[in-house]
């Protein structure tokens, strides 16, 4: 609203919502600080849960920051924002998403104690910037080369990804598993090794406890034989993985067949029989025993391919059906008319297991296999889907560690080592970025500090401690929560891949900055409501909190 000789002239719609400047950056501040304390408490392995119930009463028990963030309905842009943050790092590398989150509330927090001093937003983005560039190189210089054939440091890394999850108990055994299947599927390339996270599957099964989870070399599928007269079980498998369905096709036109005796309706049915026996002739004579279908299968083609000895199974995701066809060897068929012997996959075994009270085919011993499965189990499902969360994100971490074949320590050992680094750098840039640069200095000690406190500890003492230790030369010295010291965790074997970090602060520092420089905030929320068919009595939301 603007007034010109004295008569209001309305500009914006009515009922928007209009904060400017400091109330602006104080108010996105808050709203993503709040973000960040939601998860803190979660952090590293003595890290509390946090139990989300969504609209349905559908219960998730974790304590993995994307997943909290993700099930929370957030209202305010800027803690938007943050969530994005987090999925973006859980994209990327598969972990670090609580130390993005709690990082960036941490930046914000020290960067609304300058902008109180009157620095501009600008030169505290600057600043920061410039502080990230060198804490990266403080990493990059403290980061340590793995030997990516050496199992045991692999297990170290995959078990720092699981301890602290509902998992921990069985993390000796768990990491395994998940070392074994990485390294499974990991190619050698002329730049190093690749590891394509989308060839292992998780396929998880109430039941039995979280130490019977197991690799199995091959593909597990959650359905079951379809039709009971075939073989449940098929040594030396010759496997057709068909994307067609095994029905007659109905015509691409609309079309009508008009029948006038009922020695043309016999025929019809006839040919339709016809049809459905030529395509599992195909099939069989291709040399198939076995076949997976993503569409359906007639129960006349039911009834040919077990008369023929056929193993049967349909209606499987396309995920699935991928995954067959990486661990099997075998061409997705999309065309039954050309079926050739070489298109087929092969395996030892493939057979119907009761696993819980539930069938599963599994697919097992495949020559080459690039794709594997684990199987989870655990006793209720909450702790099955909470083992699944914490394997896919060591999963992650494993891929990242062979792929950019560098670690760092854990315990907070990087943050402190690179705080460390910047408060004696940040002189040398002179002017008000030192200012912001020794803020993004300040913020880092945050991690080790909530590692602290969430263990119980007193996080003064600690954070002595640690100084004391990494002016000391230590660099690799880390909280150890368990025993409540400061101990070298690099001979502790708390790893974690360089490129997780190095993702954590960027994000962060990208986000951080992004919401300093927004000092206008114009919210429309009228036609929100108009769009969701309107509020009682015309009410609109407020926007801000």
């Amino acid at each position: 609203m603007a007034t010109l000789q004295g008569q209001p002239v309305l500009i914006l719609k009515e009922g928007t919502q209009r904060t400017v400047g400091r109330d602006a950056q104080r108010l996105n501040i808050m709203a993503a600080r709040v973000i960040a304390e939601a998860v803190r408490t979660t952090l590293g392995p003595k890290g509390m849960d946090k139990m989300l119930v969504d609209s349905l009463g559908d219960v998730v028990i974790t304590n993995d920051g994307v997943t909290i963030l993700k099930e929370m309905d957030v209202e305010h842009p800027a803690a938007k924002m943050i969530i994005e943050i987090a999925k973006t790092q859980e994209d990327e590398v598969g972990d670090g998403t609580t130390t993005a989150v709690v990082l960036a509330g941490e930046l914000l927090k020290r960067a609304e104690e300058l902008l109180d001093q009157d620095i501009h937003p600008s030169i505290i983005a600057r600043g920061y910037r410039l502080a990230a560039e060198k804490a990266m190189e403080v990493l990059d210089n403290i980061a340590m080369d793995i030997d990516v054939n050496d199992e045991e440091i692999l297990k170290k890394i995959a078990a720092t990804a699981i301890t602290g999850k509902h998992a921990e108990y069985a993390v000796e055994h768990l990491s395994k598993v998940v070392v074994d299947a990485v390294r499974k599927v990991a190619e050698k390339r002329d730049e190093g090794y690749k590891v394509d996270d989308d060839a292992i599957k998780l396929e998880k099964k109430q039941g039995g406890s979280v130490e019977d989870t197991e690799l199995i070399d091959g593909i597990v599928i959650d359905k079951e034989v379809v039709h009971p007269g075939m073989p449940k079980r098929i040594k030396n498998a010759k496997i057709a993985v068909l994307k067609a369905a095994l029905e007659v096709k109905e015509t691409e036109t609309d079309a009508e067949i008009r029948i006038t005796d009922p020695e043309m309706l016999q025929k019809f049915i006839e040919q339709e029989e016809r049809m459905l026996k030529e395509m599992v002739d195909t099939l069989v004579n291709a040399g198939a025993n076995v076949v997976f279908c993503q569409k359906g299968i007639d129960d006349l083609a039911q009834y040919y391919l077990a008369k023929a000895g056929v193993l049967a199974v349909r209606r499987i995701k396309q995920s699935d059906i991928e995954k067959l066809a990486k661990a099997t060897g075998a061409r997705i068929l999309t065309d039954l008319r050309d079926v050739k012997p070489e298109d087929l996959g092969e395996a030892e075994m493939v057979e119907e297991r009761k696993v819980g009270d539930e069938k599963m085919v599994f697919v097992t011993g495949c020559k080459n296999p690039k794709a594997v499965t684990i199987l989870i189990r655990g006793g209720t499902e909450h702790i099955v889907d909470e083992v699944e969360r914490s394997l896919k994100d060591s999963v992650k971490v494993t891929k990242a560690a062979i792929e950019s074949g560098k670690v760092v320590a854990g315990g907070g050992a990087p943050e402190l080592e690179a705080s460390l680094k910047l408060r004696q750098w940040a002189p040398t840039l002179g002017g008000r970025e030192q200012l912001a640069s020794e803020a993004f200095a300040s913020a880092l000690e945050v991690i080790p500090r909530s590692l602290a406190e969430n263990a119980g500890l007193d996080p003064i003492d600690i954070l002595v401690e640690l100084k004391k230790a990494h002016e000391g030369g230590n660099a690799y010295a880390g909280v150890n929560v368990f025993s409540g010291k400061v101990e070298d965790m690099k001979e502790l074997g708390v790893l974690e891949p360089l490129r997780v970090k190095k993702q954590a602060i960027s994000s962060a520092t990208e986000v951080a900055i992004m919401i300093l420089r927004i000092d206008d905030v114009i919210a429309a929320k009228g036609v929100e409501s108009e769009e969701k068919g309107g509020k009682e009595g015309g009410e609109s939301e407020e926007s801000e909190e």
